[in-house]
């Protein structure tokens, strides 16, 4: 016969007190006055019972969910395709599995925006929420900002002041481009990951403008193409580049995604990496460095982004002072893909 589960009722017998004691003890409820003597009655019949209070007891005593909602503005068969999600899903559960969170996932596709927001918030179903690719145009933003929910955004949105965390886009974007630059390429292509919209796209195609710039290469209409997040979308852009009069040298992607379907299209029409074209992309996602040739990209800390979003809402969520803007830093890998000499392995 399977053994009855212990309850609130069990401990609260033994130890001679309240179920409702039990639960302010057990939950460590803040600005309940409870003897030392009661507590330490309390801890031990439970050690004894060998019992832990539930998800929904802890709600019901902390007016807590203990759960972080994330929202991805993005759709399944990008989510299946995106080599960067699951370093930054890692640091995520990383973080609050270290600071007793769990983590409820919710993709835009599935529901539509402000149905997703009432159903996680309004509900109360989570206590905060990370957003991650929100668009600038996105009049939730706008909603949750009104409504003063704690949360953080995973990108920053241009005129937009929530509380967020991202890589500088824009300085990846220079770096890479300039490198191209500094290898004596003059048509250089850009292939953006995403609509100009959102604002990692958007940011990484400003470091790109910047970057022919300040070297007097004028920007050419033709060499900037868009690509939505997939493999296939970056191959019809690149052939759109590559059936020009005057082809690029070189080509940065916006992401490593972008720079697969590149790098397909290009070896498709029969030309070599690096000799015909150089390659350049962005993300540094696992398998960036067993491509042929191996991928030269910008790294973003994808784990770091995840873990420093979840510590940054929880710092909030839990009344501790600490920034609510956070930037990380990328940095240049140079590999066989853009026709320089290639770096050791980090």
């Amino acid at each position: 016969m399977a053994r009855r589960q212990t309850t609130s009722k069990d401990v609260a017998e033994l130890a001679g007190v309240s179920r409702t004691t039990v639960s302010f003890v057990l939950n460590d409820v803040p600005g309940v006055k409870i003897t030392n003597e009661t507590r330490k009655r309390v801890l031990q019949a439970a050690r004894e019972l060998d019992y832990y209070p539930t998800a929904a007891a802890r709600t019901l005593a902390s007016g807590k969910t203990q759960r972080i909602g994330l929202i991805l503005g993005e759709g399944h068969e990008r989510l299946a395709a995106d080599a960067f999600l699951p370093s930054f899903l890692q640091g995520i559960t990383s973080s609050l599995h270290r600071r007793n969170y769990l983590l409820v996932l919710q993709l835009a596709e599935d529901v539509p925006s402000h149905e997703a927001y009432v159903r996680l918030i309004r509900e109360q179903q989570v206590d905060g929420l990370i957003l991650s690719g929100a668009r600038s145009d996105d009049p939730l933003l706008k909603e949750l900002a009104d409504d003063q929910f704690p949360l953080i955004l995973h990108g920053q949105p241009e005129g937009c002041d929530l509380p967020a965390v991202d890589v500088d886009n824009r300085a990846g974007g220079y770096q890479a481009t300039t490198h191209l630059i500094g290898l004596g390429h003059r048509r250089i292509g850009f292939i953006s990951n995403a609509p100009l919209s959102y604002a990692g796209a958007r940011d990484r195609f400003a470091g790109y403008c910047q970057a022919l710039g300040e070297h007097a290469i004028v920007l050419d209409d033709d060499l900037v193409q868009t690509a939505v997040f997939m493999p296939d979308s970056a191959q019809v852009a690149m052939k759109a580049m590559l059936e020009l009069a005057e082809r690029p040298t070189a080509v940065f992607a916006a992401s490593d995604v972008v720079a697969v379907g590149a790098m397909s299209a290009i070896q498709g029409a029969g030309l070599r990496i690096p000799e015909d074209i150089a390659v350049v992309g962005f993300d540094d996602i696992f398998l960036a460095a067993y491509l042929q040739p191996p991928l030269t990209t910008v790294r973003v800390p994808a784990y770091g982004l995840g873990w420093t979003a979840a510590e940054v809402l929880i710092n909030l969520l839990e009344g501790e002072e600490g920034i609510s803007h956070v930037t990380l830093e990328t940095e240049l890998v140079v590999r066989a893909s853009c026709g320089a000499r290639s770096q050791p392995p980090a």
